[in-house]
Protein backbone atom coordinates (compact mmCIF):
# COMPACT_ATOMS: atom_id res chain seq x y z
CA UNK A 1 0.00 0.00 0.00
CA UNK A 2 1.56 3.31 -1.13
CA UNK A 3 2.61 5.75 1.84
CA UNK A 4 0.08 8.19 3.23
CA UNK A 5 2.08 11.94 2.50
CA UNK A 6 0.70 15.11 4.01
CA UNK A 7 -0.73 17.95 1.92
CA UNK A 8 1.74 19.73 0.19
CA UNK A 9 4.48 17.88 1.25
CA UNK A 10 7.15 16.21 -1.55
CA UNK A 11 8.46 12.87 -1.50
CA UNK A 12 11.53 14.02 -2.49
CA UNK A 13 11.74 15.03 1.07
CA UNK A 14 9.46 12.66 3.22
CA UNK A 15 8.76 9.60 4.03
CA UNK A 16 7.47 8.35 7.60
CA UNK A 17 10.43 7.37 9.18
CA UNK A 18 11.89 10.78 8.34
CA UNK A 19 8.99 12.67 9.72
CA UNK A 20 8.61 14.27 13.35
CA UNK A 21 8.68 11.33 15.55
CA UNK A 22 4.84 10.90 16.61
CA UNK A 23 5.21 8.03 19.66
CA UNK A 24 7.49 9.31 22.38
CA UNK A 25 8.60 5.85 24.16
CA UNK A 26 12.38 7.15 24.95
CA UNK A 27 11.97 8.20 28.35
CA UNK A 28 14.64 8.79 30.94
CA UNK A 29 15.55 5.12 31.06
CA UNK A 30 15.78 3.93 27.57
CA UNK A 31 18.09 7.06 26.67
CA UNK A 32 20.00 6.12 29.85
CA UNK A 33 20.01 2.83 28.68
CA UNK A 34 20.83 3.85 25.27
CA UNK A 35 23.85 5.48 26.85
CA UNK A 36 25.00 2.50 28.76
CA UNK A 37 25.29 0.48 25.91
CA UNK A 38 27.59 3.77 24.00
CA UNK A 39 29.92 3.61 26.81
CA UNK A 40 30.25 0.00 28.02
CA UNK A 41 32.25 -1.05 25.04
CA UNK A 42 35.51 -2.65 24.09
CA UNK A 43 36.20 1.31 23.19
CA UNK A 44 35.07 2.72 26.10
CA UNK A 45 36.82 0.46 28.47
CA UNK A 46 40.25 1.24 26.68
CA UNK A 47 39.75 4.47 26.63
CA UNK A 48 40.02 5.81 29.93
CA UNK A 49 43.61 3.84 30.62
CA UNK A 50 44.89 4.91 27.37
CA UNK A 51 45.25 8.32 28.21
CA UNK A 52 47.98 6.97 30.61
CA UNK A 53 50.28 6.66 27.63
CA UNK A 54 50.02 10.54 26.76
CA UNK A 55 51.82 10.97 29.72
CA UNK A 56 49.31 11.93 32.91
CA UNK A 57 49.18 10.76 36.88
CA UNK A 58 46.10 8.67 37.83
CA UNK A 59 44.34 12.02 39.50
CA UNK A 60 45.20 14.13 36.53
CA UNK A 61 43.21 11.59 33.83
CA UNK A 62 40.47 11.33 36.08
CA UNK A 63 39.90 14.89 36.96
CA UNK A 64 40.18 15.32 32.64
CA UNK A 65 37.71 12.63 32.03
CA UNK A 66 35.89 14.81 34.51
CA UNK A 67 36.00 18.29 32.51
CA UNK A 68 35.83 16.26 29.49
CA UNK A 69 32.63 14.35 29.93
CA UNK A 70 31.06 17.43 31.51
CA UNK A 71 31.47 19.65 28.45
CA UNK A 72 29.95 16.67 26.36
CA UNK A 73 27.04 16.52 28.58
CA UNK A 74 26.41 20.34 28.17
CA UNK A 75 27.04 20.29 24.33
CA UNK A 76 24.95 16.63 24.07
CA UNK A 77 21.94 18.68 25.39
CA UNK A 78 22.16 21.33 22.34
CA UNK A 79 21.85 18.08 20.27
CA UNK A 80 19.22 16.20 22.15
CA UNK A 81 16.86 19.31 23.02
CA UNK A 82 16.77 20.38 19.09
CA UNK A 83 15.45 16.35 18.66
CA UNK A 84 13.15 16.39 21.40
CA UNK A 85 11.68 19.78 20.14
CA UNK A 86 11.35 19.06 16.45
CA UNK A 87 10.88 15.26 16.88
CA UNK A 88 13.02 14.92 13.23
CA UNK A 89 16.77 13.07 12.42
CA UNK A 90 19.84 14.19 12.30
CA UNK A 91 19.61 14.63 8.24
CA UNK A 92 16.63 16.45 8.64
CA UNK A 93 17.36 18.89 11.42
CA UNK A 94 20.64 19.47 8.72
CA UNK A 95 18.30 20.87 6.45
CA UNK A 96 17.67 23.86 8.57
CA UNK A 97 20.50 25.21 7.68
CA UNK A 98 22.03 23.71 4.88
CA UNK A 99 18.69 23.46 2.83
CA UNK A 100 16.31 20.78 1.88
CA UNK A 101 18.62 19.22 -0.75
CA UNK A 102 22.25 20.66 0.93
CA UNK A 103 21.61 18.53 4.16
CA UNK A 104 22.91 15.47 2.53
CA UNK A 105 25.98 16.52 2.25
CA UNK A 106 26.11 16.52 6.09
CA UNK A 107 24.56 13.37 6.10
CA UNK A 108 26.42 11.56 3.98
CA UNK A 109 29.89 12.70 5.49
CA UNK A 110 28.41 11.32 8.48
CA UNK A 111 27.06 8.37 6.72
CA UNK A 112 30.42 7.40 5.45
CA UNK A 113 32.71 7.40 9.37
CA UNK A 114 29.08 5.48 10.11
CA UNK A 115 29.12 2.13 8.08
CA UNK A 116 33.18 2.34 7.82
CA UNK A 117 33.28 2.10 12.01
CA UNK A 118 30.02 -0.12 11.49
CA UNK A 119 32.15 -3.26 9.76
CA UNK A 120 35.07 -2.36 12.11
CA UNK A 121 33.26 -2.99 15.57
CA UNK A 122 31.10 -5.58 13.89
CA UNK A 123 34.50 -7.40 13.19
CA UNK A 124 35.70 -6.52 16.99
CA UNK A 125 32.56 -8.12 18.49
CA UNK A 126 33.60 -11.23 15.82
CA UNK A 127 36.88 -12.00 18.28
CA UNK A 128 34.94 -12.46 21.15
CA UNK A 129 32.75 -15.76 19.29
CA UNK A 130 35.89 -17.04 18.15
CA UNK A 131 37.49 -16.78 21.52
CA UNK A 132 34.22 -18.74 22.53
CA UNK A 133 34.44 -21.28 19.31
CA UNK A 134 38.26 -22.23 19.91
CA UNK A 135 37.29 -22.60 23.71
CA UNK A 136 34.24 -24.95 22.92
CA UNK A 137 35.25 -26.45 20.01
CA UNK A 138 39.41 -26.98 19.92
CA UNK A 139 38.89 -28.88 16.60
CA UNK A 140 37.58 -25.72 15.20
CA UNK A 141 41.50 -24.37 14.86
CA UNK A 142 42.11 -25.55 11.14
CA UNK A 143 39.83 -23.25 10.31
CA UNK A 144 41.94 -19.87 11.16
CA UNK A 145 44.49 -21.82 9.27
CA UNK A 146 43.04 -20.49 5.10
CA UNK A 147 42.99 -17.00 4.19
CA UNK A 148 39.92 -15.78 2.05
CA UNK A 149 39.83 -11.93 1.07
CA UNK A 150 42.25 -11.41 4.43
CA UNK A 151 40.26 -13.15 7.15
CA UNK A 152 40.14 -17.13 7.91
CA UNK A 153 36.98 -19.65 7.95
CA UNK A 154 36.34 -18.86 11.53
CA UNK A 155 36.98 -15.39 11.53
CA UNK A 156 33.98 -14.89 8.27
CA UNK A 157 31.66 -17.10 10.40
CA UNK A 158 32.34 -14.81 13.25
CA UNK A 159 31.98 -12.07 11.40
CA UNK A 160 28.75 -12.56 9.12
CA UNK A 161 26.76 -13.87 12.79
CA UNK A 162 27.71 -10.59 14.61
CA UNK A 163 26.93 -8.96 11.27
CA UNK A 164 23.20 -11.31 11.06
CA UNK A 165 22.27 -10.44 14.71
CA UNK A 166 22.31 -6.43 14.01
CA UNK A 167 20.15 -6.98 10.94
CA UNK A 168 17.53 -8.57 13.15
CA UNK A 169 17.26 -5.11 15.19
CA UNK A 170 15.74 -3.71 12.21
CA UNK A 171 12.69 -6.02 12.36
CA UNK A 172 11.07 -3.48 13.56
CA UNK A 173 12.87 -0.40 13.48
CA UNK A 174 13.61 2.03 16.39
CA UNK A 175 11.40 0.20 18.52
CA UNK A 176 13.17 -2.87 18.73
CA UNK A 177 16.58 -1.16 19.04
CA UNK A 178 15.16 0.65 22.39
CA UNK A 179 13.90 -2.44 23.61
CA UNK A 180 17.66 -4.26 23.15
CA UNK A 181 19.55 -1.05 24.51
CA UNK A 182 17.22 -1.40 27.67
CA UNK A 183 18.80 -4.97 28.79
CA UNK A 184 22.60 -4.28 26.98
CA UNK A 185 24.06 -1.66 28.57
CA UNK A 186 23.04 -2.94 32.44
CA UNK A 187 24.00 -6.44 31.37
CA UNK A 188 28.14 -5.26 30.75
CA UNK A 189 27.68 -3.33 34.07
CA UNK A 190 26.97 -6.76 36.07
CA UNK A 191 30.19 -8.90 34.50
CA UNK A 192 32.28 -5.38 34.37
CA UNK A 193 31.54 -5.86 38.43
CA UNK A 194 31.88 -9.25 39.08
CA UNK A 195 35.39 -9.12 36.98
CA UNK A 196 36.23 -6.29 39.01
CA UNK A 197 35.77 -8.49 42.24
CA UNK A 198 37.79 -10.95 40.51
CA UNK A 199 40.92 -9.18 39.25
CA UNK A 200 40.74 -7.46 42.95
CA UNK A 201 40.41 -10.84 44.67
CA UNK A 202 43.35 -12.57 42.43
CA UNK A 203 45.86 -9.51 43.35
CA UNK A 204 45.02 -9.41 47.00
CA UNK A 205 43.12 -6.41 47.25
CA UNK A 206 46.49 -4.48 46.71
CA UNK A 207 46.84 -2.28 43.27
CA UNK A 208 49.34 0.08 42.14
CA UNK A 209 47.63 3.17 40.06
CA UNK A 210 50.92 3.82 38.59
CA UNK A 211 50.16 2.54 35.45
CA UNK A 212 52.77 2.69 32.79
CA UNK A 213 52.73 6.08 30.15
CA UNK A 214 54.22 8.03 27.84
CA UNK A 215 55.86 11.12 28.41
CA UNK A 216 54.44 14.64 27.67
CA UNK A 217 56.28 15.49 24.65
CA UNK A 218 55.08 19.41 25.34
CA UNK A 219 54.21 18.95 29.26
CA UNK A 220 51.19 17.98 31.31
CA UNK A 221 49.28 20.94 30.67
CA UNK A 222 49.15 20.25 27.18
CA UNK A 223 48.35 16.31 27.46
CA UNK A 224 45.95 17.19 30.46
CA UNK A 225 44.08 19.81 27.85
CA UNK A 226 44.52 17.21 25.28
CA UNK A 227 43.33 14.59 27.23
CA UNK A 228 40.04 16.25 28.31
CA UNK A 229 39.75 17.14 24.34
CA UNK A 230 39.77 13.86 23.23
CA UNK A 231 36.98 12.41 25.84
CA UNK A 232 34.94 15.12 23.68
CA UNK A 233 36.07 13.99 20.06
CA UNK A 234 35.43 9.94 21.00
CA UNK A 235 31.80 11.50 21.45
CA UNK A 236 31.82 13.37 18.12
CA UNK A 237 30.06 11.55 16.24
CA UNK A 238 26.82 11.06 18.18
CA UNK A 239 27.18 14.64 19.19
CA UNK A 240 26.05 15.08 15.77
CA UNK A 241 23.22 12.78 15.79
CA UNK A 242 22.05 11.89 19.62
CA UNK A 243 18.65 14.22 17.90
CA UNK A 244 17.96 10.48 16.26
CA UNK A 245 17.07 9.27 20.26
CA UNK A 246 16.15 12.31 21.62
CA UNK A 247 13.63 13.23 19.08
CA UNK A 248 11.62 10.35 20.44
CA UNK A 249 11.48 11.56 24.01
CA UNK A 250 8.25 12.95 25.51
CA UNK A 251 10.06 15.84 27.21
CA UNK A 252 13.16 18.16 27.35
CA UNK A 253 13.60 16.94 31.27
CA UNK A 254 13.87 13.26 30.15
CA UNK A 255 16.77 14.04 28.01
CA UNK A 256 18.35 16.14 30.52
CA UNK A 257 18.27 13.92 32.82
CA UNK A 258 19.40 10.36 31.11
CA UNK A 259 22.55 12.55 29.75
CA UNK A 260 23.16 13.58 33.12
CA UNK A 261 23.36 9.98 34.50
CA UNK A 262 24.16 8.34 31.06
CA UNK A 263 27.48 10.33 30.38
CA UNK A 264 28.70 12.36 33.32
CA UNK A 265 27.85 9.71 36.45
CA UNK A 266 27.78 6.16 34.47
CA UNK A 267 30.99 7.25 32.04
CA UNK A 268 33.13 8.42 35.17
CA UNK A 269 32.30 5.28 37.26
CA UNK A 270 32.45 2.86 34.00
CA UNK A 271 36.00 4.76 33.53
CA UNK A 272 37.37 3.98 37.41
CA UNK A 273 36.28 0.78 36.98
CA UNK A 274 38.09 0.06 33.88
CA UNK A 275 41.08 1.75 35.40
CA UNK A 276 41.08 -0.20 38.02
CA UNK A 277 40.84 -3.80 36.54
CA UNK A 278 43.74 -2.97 34.14
CA UNK A 279 45.61 -1.29 37.29
CA UNK A 280 45.37 -5.27 38.92
CA UNK A 281 45.84 -7.27 35.87
CA UNK A 282 49.86 -5.75 36.62
CA UNK A 283 49.50 -7.58 40.10
CA UNK A 284 48.06 -10.57 38.73
CA UNK A 285 49.71 -11.23 35.39
CA UNK A 286 52.44 -9.38 35.14
CA UNK A 287 51.61 -6.59 32.78
CA UNK A 288 48.68 -4.57 32.10
CA UNK A 289 45.93 -5.88 29.90
CA UNK A 290 43.84 -3.19 27.98
CA UNK A 291 41.52 -5.71 26.45
CA UNK A 292 39.07 -7.16 28.53
CA UNK A 293 38.16 -10.04 26.51
CA UNK A 294 41.70 -11.10 26.62
CA UNK A 295 41.35 -10.72 30.60
CA UNK A 296 38.67 -12.71 30.28
CA UNK A 297 40.29 -15.44 28.12
CA UNK A 298 42.41 -15.80 31.25
CA UNK A 299 39.97 -17.53 33.90
CA UNK A 300 40.15 -20.90 33.84
CA UNK A 301 36.25 -21.14 34.37
CA UNK A 302 34.87 -22.33 30.54
CA UNK A 303 31.47 -20.69 32.14
CA UNK A 304 33.03 -17.41 33.21
CA UNK A 305 34.86 -17.17 30.09
CA UNK A 306 31.31 -17.52 28.00
CA UNK A 307 29.45 -15.42 30.17
CA UNK A 308 32.53 -12.32 29.43
CA UNK A 309 33.04 -13.08 25.57
CA UNK A 310 29.28 -13.03 24.99
CA UNK A 311 28.21 -10.10 27.12
CA UNK A 312 31.18 -8.31 25.66
CA UNK A 313 30.04 -9.64 21.96
CA UNK A 314 26.82 -7.80 23.07
CA UNK A 315 28.12 -4.35 24.43
CA UNK A 316 30.13 -4.09 20.95
CA UNK A 317 27.20 -4.51 19.17
CA UNK A 318 25.22 -2.21 21.72
CA UNK A 319 27.73 0.76 20.92
CA UNK A 320 27.49 -0.07 17.28
CA UNK A 321 23.78 0.30 17.29
CA UNK A 322 23.54 3.19 18.95
CA UNK A 323 27.07 5.43 17.10
CA UNK A 324 27.39 3.34 13.73
CA UNK A 325 24.09 1.87 12.65
CA UNK A 326 20.85 4.61 13.12
CA UNK A 327 22.63 7.11 12.14
CA UNK A 328 23.69 5.77 8.33
CA UNK A 329 19.94 4.30 8.72
CA UNK A 330 18.62 7.94 8.42
CA UNK A 331 21.10 9.58 6.46
CA UNK A 332 20.45 7.37 3.64
CA UNK A 333 16.75 7.51 3.63
CA UNK A 334 17.38 11.01 3.71
CA UNK A 335 18.91 10.69 0.06
CA UNK A 336 15.97 8.89 -1.62
CA UNK A 337 12.75 9.26 0.52
CA UNK A 338 10.89 7.66 -1.93
CA UNK A 339 12.40 4.43 -2.13
CA UNK A 340 14.67 4.02 1.17
CA UNK A 341 12.90 3.91 4.57
CA UNK A 342 14.76 3.75 7.63
CA UNK A 343 15.36 -0.19 7.41
CA UNK A 344 16.05 0.10 4.10
CA UNK A 345 18.79 2.37 4.47
CA UNK A 346 20.13 0.03 7.32
CA UNK A 347 20.39 -2.99 4.99
CA UNK A 348 22.51 -0.63 2.83
CA UNK A 349 24.61 0.18 4.95
CA UNK A 350 25.15 -3.47 6.19
CA UNK A 351 25.82 -4.65 2.84
CA UNK A 352 28.10 -1.95 1.93
CA UNK A 353 30.13 -2.74 5.45
CA UNK A 354 30.54 -6.00 4.31
CA UNK A 355 32.08 -5.80 1.14
CA UNK A 356 34.24 -3.21 2.22
CA UNK A 357 35.73 -6.67 4.48
CA UNK A 358 36.26 -3.81 7.30
CA UNK A 359 39.34 -6.29 8.82
CA UNK A 360 41.19 -4.76 5.75
CA UNK A 361 40.35 -1.04 6.31
CA UNK A 362 41.27 -1.72 10.35
CA UNK A 363 44.96 -3.28 9.61
CA UNK A 364 45.57 -0.04 6.99
CA UNK A 365 47.27 2.57 8.54
CA UNK A 366 46.51 4.98 5.90
CA UNK A 367 42.97 4.26 5.99
CA UNK A 368 42.23 4.34 9.30
CA UNK A 369 44.29 7.77 9.80
CA UNK A 370 43.83 9.67 6.73
CA UNK A 371 40.69 8.29 5.57
CA UNK A 372 38.54 7.74 8.83
CA UNK A 373 40.54 10.73 10.64
CA UNK A 374 40.11 13.09 7.85
CA UNK A 375 35.99 12.44 7.87
CA UNK A 376 36.03 12.80 11.45
CA UNK A 377 37.72 16.11 11.20
CA UNK A 378 34.75 16.89 9.38
CA UNK A 379 32.39 16.34 12.15
CA UNK A 380 33.25 19.65 14.60
CA UNK A 381 32.69 22.11 11.23
CA UNK A 382 28.93 20.36 10.94
CA UNK A 383 28.26 20.77 14.93
CA UNK A 384 29.20 23.96 14.88
CA UNK A 385 27.36 25.23 11.75
CA UNK A 386 24.34 23.52 12.92
CA UNK A 387 23.58 24.29 16.31
CA UNK A 388 25.15 28.11 15.86
CA UNK A 389 22.45 28.21 13.20
CA UNK A 390 19.67 26.30 15.01
CA UNK A 391 20.52 28.09 18.75
CA UNK A 392 21.93 31.35 17.76
CA UNK A 393 20.74 32.62 14.37
CA UNK A 394 17.11 30.99 14.79
CA UNK A 395 16.70 31.00 18.52
CA UNK A 396 14.63 27.48 18.56
CA UNK A 397 12.63 28.86 16.29
CA UNK A 398 11.78 26.01 12.82
CA UNK A 399 8.80 25.70 10.61
CA UNK A 400 8.85 22.36 10.81
CA UNK A 401 6.96 21.41 8.48
CA UNK A 402 8.97 23.56 5.46
CA UNK A 403 11.66 20.95 6.33
CA UNK A 404 9.48 18.47 4.03
CA UNK A 405 8.43 21.24 1.85
CA UNK A 406 10.23 22.00 -2.07
CA UNK A 407 9.22 25.13 -2.07
CA UNK A 408 10.00 26.77 1.56
CA UNK A 409 11.68 28.78 4.28
CA UNK A 410 14.58 26.09 3.64
CA UNK A 411 14.61 25.79 0.30
CA UNK A 412 17.30 28.37 0.04
CA UNK A 413 18.78 28.39 -3.87
CA UNK A 414 17.59 24.89 -5.57
CA UNK A 415 17.59 23.04 -2.31
CA UNK A 416 20.98 24.56 -1.23
CA UNK A 417 22.17 26.90 1.57
CA UNK A 418 25.34 28.17 0.21
CA UNK A 419 26.08 30.18 2.94
CA UNK A 420 26.73 27.08 5.60
CA UNK A 421 28.38 25.44 2.33
CA UNK A 422 30.89 27.82 2.53
CA UNK A 423 31.59 27.95 6.61
CA UNK A 424 31.93 24.17 6.10
CA UNK A 425 34.19 24.30 3.28
CA UNK A 426 36.39 27.07 5.58
CA UNK A 427 36.58 25.50 8.23
CA UNK A 428 37.16 21.74 6.76
CA UNK A 429 40.17 22.25 5.36
CA UNK A 430 41.82 24.06 8.57
CA UNK A 431 40.58 21.16 10.62
CA UNK A 432 41.48 18.24 8.54
CA UNK A 433 45.08 19.75 8.16
CA UNK A 434 45.50 19.93 11.93
CA UNK A 435 44.34 16.76 12.30
CA UNK A 436 46.37 15.09 9.42
CA UNK A 437 49.71 16.81 9.39
CA UNK A 438 52.43 16.16 10.95
CA UNK A 439 53.62 19.67 11.63
CA UNK A 440 50.22 20.43 13.63
CA UNK A 441 50.07 17.35 16.35
CA UNK A 442 51.12 19.93 18.97
CA UNK A 443 47.03 20.83 17.67
CA UNK A 444 45.98 17.78 16.11
CA UNK A 445 43.96 16.53 19.75
CA UNK A 446 42.07 19.99 19.32
CA UNK A 447 41.22 19.38 15.71
CA UNK A 448 37.62 18.90 16.39
CA UNK A 449 37.10 22.24 18.98
CA UNK A 450 39.02 24.27 16.21
CA UNK A 451 36.59 23.10 12.98
CA UNK A 452 33.92 23.59 15.04
CA UNK A 453 34.68 27.32 16.40
CA UNK A 454 35.57 28.15 12.76
CA UNK A 455 32.99 26.80 11.53
CA UNK A 456 30.37 28.73 14.45
CA UNK A 457 31.99 31.71 13.82
CA UNK A 458 32.30 32.08 9.79
CA UNK A 459 28.49 30.80 9.86
CA UNK A 460 26.92 33.69 12.32
CA UNK A 461 29.14 36.35 10.63
CA UNK A 462 27.66 35.37 7.14
CA UNK A 463 24.44 34.43 8.24
CA UNK A 464 23.50 36.99 10.81
CA UNK A 465 21.36 39.53 8.68
CA UNK A 466 20.29 37.26 6.30
CA UNK A 467 16.61 38.57 5.58
CA UNK A 468 15.50 35.18 4.88
CA UNK A 469 16.39 33.39 8.29
CA UNK A 470 14.66 36.22 10.13
CA UNK A 471 11.52 35.75 8.49
CA UNK A 472 12.05 31.79 8.59
CA UNK A 473 11.95 32.47 12.72
CA UNK A 474 9.58 35.32 12.38
CA UNK A 475 7.03 32.49 10.56
CA UNK A 476 8.15 29.77 13.03
CA UNK A 477 7.29 31.59 16.22
CA UNK A 478 3.85 33.27 15.27
CA UNK A 479 2.86 29.70 14.63
CA UNK A 480 3.96 27.38 17.54
CA UNK A 481 1.78 26.05 19.41
CA UNK A 482 0.76 26.60 23.62
CA UNK A 483 3.16 24.79 25.62
CA UNK A 484 2.58 21.35 26.10
CA UNK A 485 1.35 20.19 22.49
CA UNK A 486 3.58 17.73 20.73
CA UNK A 487 6.50 19.06 18.02
CA UNK A 488 4.24 16.85 14.96
CA UNK A 489 1.54 19.19 16.20
CA UNK A 490 3.22 22.11 14.68
CA UNK A 491 3.09 20.58 10.87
Amino acid sequence: MAESIPAGYSPRLYNEDLAPAEHRKWGFYSLFAMWMSDIHSLGGYTFAAGLFAIGLGAWQVFLALVVGIVIVFLLMNLSGYAGQKTGVPYPVLARISFGTIGANLPALIRALVAIAWYGIQTWLASRAVIIIALKIWPGAQGLTENNFLGESTLGWLGFLLMWALQLVLLRNGMDTIRRFQDWAGPAVWVVMGLLVVYILLKAGWKVSFELQGGTATWGVGHAFAAAIALTVTYFSTLLLNFCDFSRFAPDRRSVWSANLWGLPVNFIAFSVVSVVVTAGTYQVYGKHIYDPVEIVGRIDSVWALLLGAVTFAVATLGINVVANFVSPAYDLANVWPEKITFKRGGLIAALIALVITPWNLFNSPVVVNLFLGGLGALLGPLFGIIMVDYYVLRRQHVAVGDLFRERGYYTYRNGWNLKAVGSFAVSAVPAVIVALVPAFDYLAPFSWFIGAAIAAVVHWAISRHDTSIAESVAAAAAAEPAAGRPPEARI
